[in-house]
């Protein structure tokens, strides 16, 4: 999708002996957002901004070795080591010098030619990350000013990283000026290196520049429009972190010390071989241990006590990814980890006393937010009728933030209904669920309106079971109710094949287990979303009371 973006000035950073000031540019498309306010907690903040940039530059995938400087000089030794080796007279010395006349005349032209493309492809693979953090900033920074706190959002290069730096206005001395709202803004490289300047002795300013609002716009020549293709893995990223999150997990609360055992044991030690797998084992009231694959090493966490009522093993990839939260131990009184299950995204929250900082991976970093995570079909899809849904979005925007039990309350609405609609509006970019504080927030992702129709099927799973319900080929089985939800049972019939499917929905209208005979589920479980058999039930079933 194409989106313009339009900024009365680019980003700009001011500082002197004894003062600071970080200017943002903010996307004048956008209903006006600004903020000012003065740094109290500097300290904090500038290793909590600095960690934001780790996770944007941050890239797991493999990246093969760059072995050209080693082929250019064996394509140069080639011929000498050919000619030495095939030199058995004198007879041959005249004829091998002539060739290696020829061969170095020929490599003198390649090198000619061929010259400027090795350069420029070892230019760009040296500073890749670089040339692509300033590209990357264009389309990723998202900020938020709200009643009760301003937060940044950002994506990791690789795009299976979401980081979230929650700043309460205990982190400022004074708010001068401020206008709730979600803004894209100007950023560049030149202010991360303005973030590592803040001191405490410093007084410094953060302003998402208010006065960008104020220009006339007469010719139009005072400002810097830009029409950039956003990508749409970007966008399905938020969508699928904002979904996940409001999935059951399982709490864990961590010491900054548990985190630092953890870095340090995967920087002590490089696996070579699998499995790479990070085991989180919970007994009630026993001290968290964690199992580090492949070594079985054991790491015990005896100031960490697992406080849930049922055992369980639960094992997570990607672990190195960890290593972002290295800069945050020296300032975090507290960590919370919230874990979905074996393969699934993983949450960690830091608690820096009036900030937070919340990392969210995916369940393995190829495993990227946006391709493979369909967390927005596992979350509450109870029918909602539109009169409904905008009651509940109208009031939760006149608030910016609510709790569903308080939006139900004041709506006079079942619990379920309420989350159904904010999960809609979830999917859509307009509304964000805060981890940290169970509330639902306003986020606006897009600068411009979104028709909620043309975005009806976000995958071709969707797709399927919607039309598999409108041919009528869904049949469904029993309905019993448990300690943990509405079970479902009934059969879909694909292709010829009849596929048995069985659905466990908890109270608040999430799929929380699931079982179907189709390949699809054998493969991938829930780990990439439910298969379109599930989806065919579940939609039949809507409009019974689960």
């Amino acid at each position: 999708m194409e989106v313009t973006y339009r900024y009365a000035r680019q980003s700009q950073v001011g500082s002197g002996r004894q003062h600071a000031e970080m200017t943002f540019a903010p996307d004048l498309s956008r209903p006006p957002t600004f903020f000012v306010g003065e740094l109290k907690d500097k300290r904090r903040f500038r290793e909590a901004i600095s960690c934001l940039h780790q996770v944007v530059i941050s890239d797991m995938r493999f990246q093969p070795k760059n072995r050209d400087d080693y082929q250019r000089w064996l394509a140069g030794e080639e011929s000498r080591l050919l000619a030495e080796f095939g030199e058995v007279a004198e007879s041959h010395r005249k004829e091998r010098q002539s060739v290696q006349e020829e061969l170095a005349a020929m490599k003198a032209q390649a090198d000619a030619v061929m010259g400027p493309f090795y350069k420029a492809q070892a230019k760009y693979f040296n500073y890749l990350y670089k040339q692509d953090l300033d590209a990357w900033y264009v389309l990723d920074p998202v900020i938020t000013v709200h009643p009760d706190q301003v937060f940044f959002e950002c994506f990791s290069e690789d795009e299976s990283s979401y980081g979230k730096l929650s700043c309460r206005y205990d982190v400022f001395e004074h708010v001068t000026d401020q206008a709730f709202g979600t803004t894209n803004i100007d950023y560049s490289q030149g202010l991360y290196q303005a973030f590592q300047k803040i001191r405490d002795y410093r007084t410094t300013f953060l302003k998402i520049d208010p006065e960008g609002f104020q220009i006339q716009t007469s010719g139009g020549g005072g400002f810097d429009e830009k029409k950039i293709d956003l990508p749409e893995s970007w966008v399905r990223g938020f969508l699928q972190v904002s979904s996940a999150m409001t999935l059951p997990m399982v709490k864990l609360r961590l010491q900054p010390m548990d985190i630092h055992n953890l870095c340090l044991h995967l920087k002590r030690k490089k696996e070579d071989i699998g499995p790479r797998a990070m085991k989180f084992v919970l007994q009630p009231g026993q001290p968290i241990r964690v199992i580090m694959e492949p070594w079985n090493d054991v790491l015990q966490f005896d100031r960490s006590i697992y406080q849930g009522e049922t055992p369980q093993t639960i094992r997570i990839w990607g672990r190195r990814r960890l290593l972002i939260l290295e800069r945050l131990l020296p300032v975090a009184d507290a960590f919370d980890v919230f874990l979905m299950g074996d393969g699934f995204p993983s949450f960690y929250v830091a608690h820096l006393g009036p900030m937070s900082f919340t990392l969210g991976l995916s369940g393995w970093s190829a495993n990227d937010w946006s391709r493979s995570g369909n967390f927005d079909l596992l979350a509450p899809r109870e029918a909602v009728d539109a009169l409904t849904r905008q009651r509940v979005y109208d009031l939760l925007a006149a608030r910016h933030l609510e709790s569903a039990p308080r939006l139900a309350a004041q709506l006079n609405l079942d619990l379920s209904v309420v989350k159904s609609a904010l999960a809609q509006y979830s999917q859509l970019g307009l509304v964000l669920y805060d981890i940290e504080m169970d509330v639902y927030r306003i986020r606006q992702l897009y600068n411009t309106p979104v028709d909620l129709e043309a975005v009806r099927f976000r995958n071709d799973r969707e797709r399927k079971a919607a039309n598999f319900v409108q041919a009528r080929l869904v049949s469904p089985g029993a309905m019993r109710r448990g300690d943990r939800g509405a079970e479902l049972s009934g059969s879909v019939m694909d292709n010829g094949r009849e596929h048995q499917v069985q659905l466990t929905i908890d109270s608040d209208q999430r799929l929380i287990q699931a079982q179907c005979e189709c390949s699809f589920s054998r493969q991938h479980q829930l780990r990439q979303g439910p298969c379109e058999h599930m989806l065919a039930l579940r939609l039949h079933c809507a409009g019974e009371a689960l």
